[in-house]
């Protein structure tokens, strides 16, 4: 099998005088097993491994890629990268990476065990999940699906410009959706665990998740139209951050399409937001050592206390914004240049449970998921008007569910009516990790 390492020092070595040039190598695999009744619907497992080449003329770039590793592939793939910066549009920008002197983190992102599990004992567990989903309350109909994934990922980049830098992490997954039932009325809920090995995975957490989660929603109605405090679940508390996350990119701002644009070194949350974005955190899905550009991955602090102090760059936008990379290029892999992107996004937790703050709550509710997020959420005027569904909050106390209602606010005034920050950080497959958030004045409109 071929070092990564060794094919991107390979492909650099042909660089000319006249030119910088950049190889990313990765090598991933990844299994993907759903079942259904009892039997496998689907088992896909795949490999696949390549390099991308960037050539930088002056101030004219070429990308180009190959899914291979030979010898005869990369000398191509080089000049088709050259050949691509020859006919590229000038841009005084472009440029490659160079070290920065900041250093990368020890994280073990890597377990051989998981590229050790056969398919057989990777079907036994998603089969295992359904059984145990099914049996976990009689309200439970059917279960929707019963899922295991994995994927294994080896990366390796260098340049001319003295990037050398190599990476590996594995992650594997469960995830079981259950659809419950009381008479007429039908409610569904997932649940997840998640790990780098699958001895980190947790069937009965999994399973108790979407058992729960499709159950306690029974018998929900629509609540009357009002003004509250909502309570986001730790999984609405991501979703929300992975829209914030595009307003944090460098890119972004620099395009106009940022709701922050213009807003740096000013008060945009309450004094208790926290946010930053912080790849070396091992818990974290998106752990990395090194961003896609080669440099050492680190914390970036993004929101403190409230006062928003940074957005995130890759090199090129941090040289058109007048500033330099924050570590934050990301690429979909070898077939793809890099972007600006966050990778392990998160608020500092506060020191409350989830149910000291509905305890703390007079009316609000607790909102177990929302939908519509796409089409309801603009991350530029930061309009925010999606679908939900929880439980109603009376006095301090969960009350009765309810379903097919729209909370409606900006993000701009969430942000600034956060009254309380949980402490019950859980991380999940995606950028970004939930916590239970409480946000005053929030419009419901029901019934």
């Amino acid at each position: 099998m071929a070092d990564l390492s060794d094919v991107v020092s390979r492909v650099i070595a042909g660089a000319g005088d006249d030119e910088d040039v950049e190889a990313y190598a990765a090598r991933t695999s990844d299994t993907a097993v759903r079942v259904f009744g009892g039997d496998v619907e689907s088992l896909s497992s795949a490999e696949s491994a390549g390099v991308g080449v960037r050539v930088v003329m002056g101030n004219r770039q070429g990308f180009a890629y190959t899914g291979s590793l030979d010898e005869a592939d990369l000398a191509d793939v080089l000049a088709e990268a050259r050949d691509n910066a020859a006919f590229a549009t000038p841009d005084e920008h472009v440029g490659l990476a160079t070290p920065d002197g900041v250093a990368a983190a020890d994280l073990d992102l890597w377990r051989p065990a998981l590229a050790d599990l056969p398919a057989d004992r990777k079907v036994a567990m998603a089969l295992e999940l359904e059984k145990r989903v099914r049996s976990g309350d009689p309200r439970i109909r059917q279960v929707e699906s019963a899922n295991y994934g994995d994927a294994s990922v080896e990366a390796a980049i260098a340049s001319t410009t003295g990037i050398s830098a190599a990476t590996r992490r594995t992650a594997c997954h469960l995830s079981a959706y259950a659809i419950a039932g009381e008479g007429s009325d039908t409610q569904t809920g997932g649940g997840y665990s998640v790990g780098r090995e699958p001895d980190e995975l947790d069937l009965e957490e999994a399973a108790t998740d979407a058992v729960d989660r499709a159950t306690r929603l029974l018998g929900a109605t629509k609540a009357r139209s009002s003004r509250l405090t909502v309570v986001f679940d730790p999984r609405v508390t991501t979703v929300l951050l992975g829209v914030i996350s595009s307003a944090l990119s460098g890119e972004a701002v620099l395009k106009g399409r940022s709701l922050f644009a213009d807003r740096l070194d000013q008060e945009v949350g309450a004094s208790t937001l926290t946010l930053t974005d912080d790849p070396t955190d091992p818990r974290a899905y998106g752990a990395a050592t090194y961003d896609a550009e080669g440099l050492a991955c680190r914390r970036n602090v993004l929101v403190e206390n409230g006062v928003l102090t940074r957005f995130l760059y890759d090199t090129y936008a941090g040289r058109r914004a007048g500033t330099a990379s924050t570590g934050s290029a990301v690429r979909a892999g070898f077939k793809s240049a890099p972007g600006v992107g966050c990778r392990a996004l998160s608020l500092v937790p506060g020191t409350a449970s989830q149910d000291d703050i509905i305890a703390s709550v007079d009316e609000g509710m607790l909102v177990q998921s929302v939908t519509g997020i796409h089409s309801g959420v603009n991350p530029i005027s930061g309009d925010f008007s999606v679908g939900a569904e929880g439980i109603l909050i009376r006095d301090g106390a969960l009350a009765e569910p309810v379903r097919e209602v729209t909370i409606a606010s900006t993000i701009q005034r969430m942000l600034s009516t956060v009254v309380a920050v949980g402490a019950d950080l859980e991380w999940l497959p995606g950028i970004a990790a939930g916590l239970t958030l409480a946000i005053g004045e929030v419009s419901l409109s029901g019934a």
